[in-house]
């Protein structure tokens, strides 16, 4: 842990403009109040960049964008297909205010957040390592992005003192097979599902949940989906596990 707190404050001290890269899905449970505070207190400009906004609705994300923009410029982007990256390098190169020399960019936020595949974006090409397993990239790299701009590429920042392990698998941190209970968190998707977009759920399932009951809902889905035990009950963990799979992957939209 002291070890990415050092890293951190490296990358805020010797950057230029910083990025937070968080999930559009979860903007306020990827966001790390330690790291903004640093950044204040260094003042260093931050851009907020609200990745994988290809998961969530125009209309949530441009709420989202309303109110951190009242913090910092936010811009959102999607990392799979790359929309938004223009306008990223764009206010980069707004925020730094620097002429005559390369803008080094330090890139901070969780794992599985996305940072970078939103380097690879803004690059136009594959020069920043991806990978869908948790804390693939290892140590600094520095990633030329041409017109001036260069990135540091980190490691996610581990959640300071973080040991819930719902929201580790909301976030993907953790997969299905690396989850103590997976049915927990199977619950907490349905559960979110429920409040934020119930019709996508029903209609991703083909299932109608007439009570607003996360169990409820993990039962009919796995009915649906015939995940079914020798005596005809539902198979709880396997329901679970492809619930999660589903969510991960990117296939639940909120």
């Amino acid at each position: 842990m002291t070890s990415y707190k050092v890293l951190v404050r490296d990358v805020i001290k010797k950057a230029d403009v910083l990025l937070e890269v968080i999930d559009a899905r979860f903007p306020d449970e990827t966001r790390n109040s330690e790291v903004e505070k640093e950044i204040i207190r260094l003042k260093k400009p931050f851009i907020i960049v609200i990745n994988k906004c290809d998961l969530v609705s125009k209309e949530k994300l441009e709420k989202t964008k309303a109110r951190l923009s009242r913090i910092a410029p936010a811009v959102f982007v999607s990392g799979k297909d790359r929309s938004g990256t223009t306008m990223l390098r764009h206010q980069i190169l707004a925020s730094a205010c620097i002429k005559g020399k390369d803008i080094l960019v330090g890139t901070l936020g969780y794992p599985n957040v996305g940072k970078s595949s939103v380097i690879n974006g803004v690059t136009g090409r594959h020069r920043a390592s991806t990978s869908p397993i948790s804390g693939h990239t290892k140590g600094v790299q520095h990633v030329d992005a041409g017109s001036r701009i260069m990135f540091m590429d980190t490691p996610g920042v581990i959640p300071f003192d973080e040991n819930d392990e719902y929201v580790q698998g909301l976030l993907g941190i953790k997969d299905a097979t690396h989850l103590k209970d997976p049915i927990g968190v199977a619950l907490k998707i349905i559960e979110k599902m429920l409040v934020e977009n119930k019709n996508a759920l029903e209609l991703f399932y083909s299932v109608t949940l007439e009570a607003r009951d996360p169990y409820v809902g993990l039962e009919l889905i796995g009915k649906q989906c015939n995940f079914l035990q020798k005596k005809g009950e539902v198979d709880e963990m396997r329901t679970a596990i492809r619930i999660i799979n589903d969510w991960q992957t990117g296939l639940l939209l909120i």
